[in-house]
């Protein structure tokens, strides 16, 4: 089933202007006019759908409850905004987020107004035994920081960026193209600011006119109990600088989970095995096994069977919602027959064997003799 929170990044309570800026993103690096994968332009399309469903809030309730289908039932066009094609990536942003109707955020495009830094991604490793039960963990990155030296402004102390003299500061100049069905205008980025509307004359000797720097980060975060292998972790604004005033994008941590020398995870249940002999399975037993919480003792039934299995309830991993419940431990029970036997061991199977073989001997026995007299 399609997840529109996933196609834009963003968690379920997202905010709008986290969704607009999800979108905004993640529509630079998909169109088609600058992603040429050959799935760029249904996957572009499917931006456009998450994006108008999640930023309408009668859509968004209904898709939260139901679905995809909720919407279709309910009357709502699915189609998305770009179900009858689209245009370049400016006629798209103008539409979107200008001043041209449609989605109504506001005025034009200002070179000005703060954007909120990327979001980065870091992977670490942890232990299944930290993911089972949480842990803190200390973790190091590099992000963009606002340059001290300059206060972000890309210029060296004591001068001042300028409006750029070829747009004006509105980071963006007309192109006039003259073809054989005549001339024809087009808004294109500025190629002497870059659409920034400004120029630095003296560049920040640290930032070197960036404005930002690369630095270091430490930070501990906590990990929640019960966490599975490629599960996220959102850390709020620890992500790259903005610009222009805007926020700092978000940090996401990937968890890979080393997997266990003695547990296989399902879900919130885990797994083990146990290995009995054959004496064992015909008896009963009680036994030791290793669990989440130490060793425990459990009783294994006589005449247990290979591939049966043996329940320790609440002894698997936490519910990340409900960190109090727990899944189980499922003990999966394998026969395991012997390979060397010593004299008095063979000698003992084989008077087993002996009587398991007379008593099938005389069942046998039995059954004909019960058959001779039906017929006599």
């Amino acid at each position: 089933m399609t997840d529109y929170y996933e196609i834009l990044g963003v968690s379920k309570d997202a905010s709008k202007e986290e969704i607009k800026s999800a979108f905004r993103k993640k529509a630079r690096t998909l169109h088609p006019d600058v992603n040429k994968a050959p799935d760029a332009e249904e996957k572009f399309k499917e931006l456009g759908k998450a994006y108008e469903t999640l930023i309408d809030d009668n859509k968004r309730a209904t898709y939260d409850r139901y679905g995809e289908d909720g919407l279709k039932n309910a009357g709502f066009d699915t189609g998305g905004p770009f179900a009858g094609g689209f245009g370049d990536l400016n006629d798209i942003f103008n539409s979107f987020f200008g001043g041209m109707g449609g989605f109504g955020f506001g005025g034009g495009p200002d070179p000005n107004a703060p954007i909120e830094g990327d979001d980065l991604r870091l992977d670490i490793e942890i232990d299944f035994e930290q993911a089972v039960f949480g842990c803190e963990k200390e973790i190091k990155f590099d992000h963009l920081e606002l340059c001290q030296s300059c206060s972000g402004t890309g210029a060296e102390k004591g001068s001042q960026p300028v409006t750029c003299p070829t747009c004006h500061g509105s980071g963006q100049v007309k192109q006039v193209m003259r073809t054989p069905l005549g001339s024809i205008a087009q808004i294109v980025t500025c190629p002497d600011c870059h659409g920034a509307g400004k120029k630095i004359s003296k560049p920040c000797k640290d930032c070197k006119g960036q404005g930002k720097v690369q630095k270091e980060r430490k930070i501990n975060i906590k990990i929640p109990a019960g966490v599975d292998n490629m599960s996220k972790i959102r850390v709020s604004r620890e992500g790259d600088a903005g610009t222009n005033g805007g926020p700092a994008g978000d940090l996401y941590v990937v968890l890979h989970v080393k997997a266990s020398d003695y547990l296989k995870r399902e879900g919130n249940d885990v797994y083990s095995r146990l290995d009995i002999t054959p004496a064992q399975a015909a008896l009963g037993d009680e036994v030791v096994v290793k669990t989440l919480d130490g060793e425990q003792k459990i009783t294994v039934q006589a005449g247990v069977q290979s591939g049966n299995s043996i329940k320790i309830k609440g002894a698997g991993v936490p519910y990340i919602q409900r960190p109090s419940q727990r899944g189980d431990h499922i003990v999966v029970v394998a026969v395991k027959t012997p390979t060397k036997l010593s004299d008095e061991e063979r000698m003992l199977y084989k008077k087993l064997y002996e009587i398991q073989n007379n008593r099938k001997s005389a069942q046998q026995q039995s059954i004909m003799d019960k058959v001779k007299g039906v017929f006599q």
